[in-house]
């Protein structure tokens, strides 16, 4: 089973839900799960150039609409969501309990909450967090990257409560590995890479080592990949209980 299709399915998406993807780039897994499930998805990111390419495009079935605002500050009303899910996005939260609080607030009773992160491994060894960890942090600007235990207790701050934490990381390693072997395979044999690689004024040149380190981090356990279910049990607005 694809990631996409884990993450509709831990959702347990059906048609007509109103659905929140946090952190939703240029909109390719709204696109795909409000066509697929017959849905109406927001996105928000805070990227100008995403929003402007994702409200590009049109989906056949259900709706997707791409809002440019701050999740941690965002202008939705309480119990808005039937679901929410972040993609890879919550580790570029500066304050991730404010990301959790965010989402508490914006679901609606029974709400389901699928989050899919980095995550260092528990308590990382100097050496990891040194040569790894640390450096795919600044190089991939991210503010940091919690682990399991942080991010259970961010939830359960917030509210909600966990059901399930799945490890993905075998297989996200996989991933990677292509990744650089790619990137390998342009290097020897297209010589603007290598140039661009070698010049020191290059932007994002750094990523091409960043690559190597993630991968490297998924080898030696010092980076997991996992899929968190949260669900958002409690009282609505109103005192009815969820």
């Amino acid at each position: 089973m694809s990631l996409i299709e884990l993450l509709a399915d831990r959702l347990r998406l059906t048609p007509g839900l109103c659905v929140c993807d946090i952190g939703c780039g240029y909109g390719a897994t709204a696109r795909y799960l409000a066509a697929k499930h017959g849905m109406d998805i927001i996105g928000v990111t805070v990227s100008g150039a995403q929003a402007q390419i994702a409200s590009l495009h049109l989906v056949t079935h259900g709706s997707v609409s791409i809002q440019l605002q701050d999740w941690l500050c965002n202008s939705f009303a309480a119990e808005s969501f039937d679901r929410a899910y972040a993609l890879e996005s919550s580790e570029h939260m500066p304050d991730k309990q404010r990301f959790f609080n965010e989402a508490f607030r914006t679901l609606r009773p029974n709400g389901l909450f699928v989050v899919c992160a980095w995550l260092a491994r528990d308590e990382p060894r100097p050496w990891e967090v040194r040569y790894l960890l640390e450096p795919i942090c600044r190089e991939g600007r991210l503010p940091g990257m919690g682990d399991e235990a942080d991010y259970r207790q961010f939830a359960q701050r917030a509210g909600f409560r966990v059901l399930q934490v799945e490890d993905l990381s075998d297989q996200v390693s996989r991933t990677w590995w292509i990744c650089v072997r790619r990137a390998l395979g342009r290097l020897a044999t297209r010589p603007r890479y290598l140039r661009f690689l070698m010049d020191g004024h290059a932007r994002n040149r750094v990523f091409a080592v960043t690559l190597l380190r993630i991968m490297i981090a998924y080898r030696t356990r010092s980076m997991r990949y996992c899929l968190l279910v949260f669900e958002r049990a409690g009282c609505s607005a109103d005192g009815a209980l969820g």
